[in-house]
Formats: structure tokens, sequence, C-alpha cells
């Protein structure tokens, strides 16, 4: 089996190719440049490092969100692209649940948090025994609701993700269970982990057609919600 993986939800951009059980190559940018200047070049380059024939691929693994409005729109219409031009179907992976993911056998409940803004995080809480196991369905919540929640469980609880450095000090002073945080090689999305998730939902028959596929936003963009707010001030 061979899966290509795509991630575009936040600032990181990156690619991956998983066959068989190895993480055959991955290429990921951490670095303010737009999506649509980086996703494609990229899976060329390591599909013309690796001499992968995309014809070849069986699916294409796509993290789907939350996250960044823009970058999940680019992630979803470069997945979409490829699904229709190979005539191969696309998987659907939850952001959140990708990033537990690379955190596999972690001892504590692990505990992604992506930045929203205003004191909000799109997050998620999972365990791993015998398997990754969801506690909490990823959902947009304010931080002090989450650390109430995380309390409440009485977990040891591993937090990832771009929300750590904005929300450490909060985690320190208003958590009453042990909390710690991942290291930098694995508190960034990352396409491997996106492509290996993929792999294990494509043999659990969870496959949609790029027609199907659409970004799960969970909330509404920011130019949305200021657009509502000003409609009721005028009202």
């Amino acid at each position: 089996m061979k899966i290509l993986g795509v991630e575009s939800s936040s600032l990181v951009a990156s690619t991956a190719i998983w066959e068989d059980e190895v993480i055959v190559a991955e290429y990921t940018v951490n670095f303010k440049k737009t999506h649509s200047q980086t996703l494609l070049p990229m899976i060329d380059e390591i599909v013309k490092m690796t001499e992968t024939d995309l014809s070849t691929i069986d699916a294409i693994a796509v993290s789907a969100g939350p996250g960044s409005f823009t970058g999940l729109r680019i992630g979803s219409a470069t997945g979409k692209g490829l699904g229709l031009a190979l005539k191969k179907p696309l998987i659907h992976i939850p952001t959140i649940e990708a990033m537990a993911y690379q955190c596999y056998s972690s001892q504590y409940m692990v505990c992604p948090i992506m930045d929203a803004r205003r004191n909000q995080v799109y997050t998620g809480l999972y365990t791993f025994s015998k398997g990754m196991r969801t506690v909490m369905e990823p959902t947009a919540m304010d931080m002090k609701d989450l650390i109430g929640e995380i309390n409440a469980l009485g977990k040891p609880t591993l937090f990832v993700g771009d929300g750590i450095p904005v929300y450490k000090e909060q985690i320190k002073e208003l958590a009453t269970v042990f909390c710690c945080f991942a290291p930098a090689f694995m508190n960034r999305q990352r396409a491997a982990a996106v492509a290996s998730l993929g792999a294990l939902y494509f043999t659990e028959g969870k496959i949609e057609s790029a027609d199907e596929h659409q970004p799960d936003y969970l909330r509404k963009s920011q130019a949305e919600r200021e657009r509502e707010e000003k409609e009721k001030k005028n009202n």
C-alpha cells in the first residue's frame, strides 16, 4: 500500500509518502510562505527524489481541519485536484487526531492545542491503550474551559501544538494535574502522521471521492464573525 500525505492546516506545510509501514519521504517547512507556493513543489520534490510514479499511490490522505481557513482550502484543493487527475480516493484525516497520533503510545493523555486566538483553541483529548482512543472529539473551546476539563479528568497530560507558546504559562498556573509539553520534533503538524493514520483508515475502508471531500472548519472564519458582529450592532 502507498499513501501520499498532505498537511496544510497551519503555518506548517508538509507532504509525505508512506509505503508498507515505512515513511519513504517527508518534506516539512514551518515558514511564512503561502501554501499555494509550497505544497505542489514539495510533492513534486519528494516524488522525484524517491522516483515515485504518482499513479501507483492507493490514496491521498489530507489533513482536513480544523485550522487555518486558507491553509485548509489550499490543502483540500491540492488533494482534490490530485485525486481527480489520478482517479484516486481521498482519506479525510482530522488534524487534531493526526497531531495526537504523533505521540503514539504516550503514557499520558495527549492534548493537541492549535491557537485559534481570543483565548480559544482547537483541541481534543486522546489516550493510548491497544491503539488510540478518543476521550474528547475535536472541538473549538476556551482555553480555561479545556484546562478545567483536564483537571476534572484527573489524568497527567501531554500538550502538543502551536498553542503551547501562547498558553503554556496559563496551563502551568491553572492545571491541577501533571502537565508536560512535547519537544520541537513532535509539537507541530506533520504529513508523516497524516499519511500513517491515512493508511490505517484506508484498511478500514474510510475513504471518500475527491468530489466528496470538504474541510472541517469547526467554527466560522474571522471575517464571517466580524461581519455578524457588525450586523448585530447596526440592527
